[in-house]
């Protein structure tokens, strides 16, 4: 059997044993975790990274004849599967299932990922930026922060949410979190694992699915950033979401910082 590559998985910070505030990272870290694949964690920074953004990711090989580099969380998934490194988690799903999960995981990816931005990026604008760039001397963190800002205005206005009021913004936020808290209880109900504390997935099934990797991330995500305090709120307020996202990070996460 060929020896597993060396993993590094650079996830923006420092390597510790502490959830990041990007929901794209703990996705992957979650990914790798259900099929028990070693990593090890580094900061790197966007500008090495091949897409220019976190997390990307190292595969080295052990006699070091070869590292590639692997960006984009959804293409670092399917290239990990296709090298048999990673379960496919999705394989055995029906047409209908598969398609249900990837409506959810475009739901949480395409559309709340662009509405926690707004509340980050322009509600709560110098907590996140002086988080994300922290390691920036602060004369130039503003310069650049500025023009993070520019460059994620443009991005939400071109992708449709800057169109909106706060208000209309944080009425839709809630409205995913609230759908998504009520598949919970639903799948919750129909798991044959849920009265046994242990883990239960958005589908309902017995194993989880590419979905289960998303939510977590973004669950996690709102609950670890002060950037995002309304999200934070609301999620909060959703006792079934936090079981769940509690549940998974008791059996895959048990060496890290839990939320408060």
């Amino acid at each position: 059997m060929a020896e597993q590559p060396q993993l590094t998985l650079y996830r923006g910070f420092p390597g510790s044993d502490e959830y990041t505030w990007s929901p794209f990272v703990t996705k992957i870290e979650l990914r790798l975790r259900f099929s028990a694949l070693k990593y090890s964690k580094q900061a790197g920074s966007p500008r090495d990274g091949p897409r220019g953004k976190i997390p990307y990711l190292t595969l080295a090989q052990p006699d070091g004849s070869e590292t590639q580099t692997l960006s984009d969380s959804s293409l670092m998934i399917r290239n990990l599967v296709e090298k048999g490194l990673i379960e496919d988690l999705n394989g055995s799903l029906s047409p209908r299932a598969r398609t249900h999960d990837l409506g959810l995981r475009a739901l949480l990816e395409e559309r709340l990922y662009f509405l926690t931005c707004h509340e980050k990026w322009f509600e709560n604008y110098y907590t996140m930026r002086d988080h994300v760039l922290g390691s920036i001397p602060y004369p130039l963190r503003v310069g650049v922060g500025l023009l993070v800002y520019r460059n994620m205005a443009q991005t939400l206005y071109g992708q449709g949410t800057l169109r909106f009021t706060d208000d209309e913004i944080a009425s839709m936020r809630r409205d995913i979190w609230e759908e998504i808290s009520s598949l919970l209880i639903s799948s919750k109900s129909a798991s044959k694992n849920a009265e046994q504390n242990q883990v239960f997935w958005l589908l309902g099934g017995d194993t989880p699915t590419e979905a289960d990797a998303v939510c977590f991330g973004f669950i996690v995500a709102a609950l670890t950033s002060t950037a995002c305090p309304k999200a934070q709120k609301v999620v909060k307020s959703l006792p079934v979401v936090v079981e769940y996202a509690r549940r998974i990070h008791d059996r895959f996460f048990p060496e890290y910082m839990l939320w408060e």
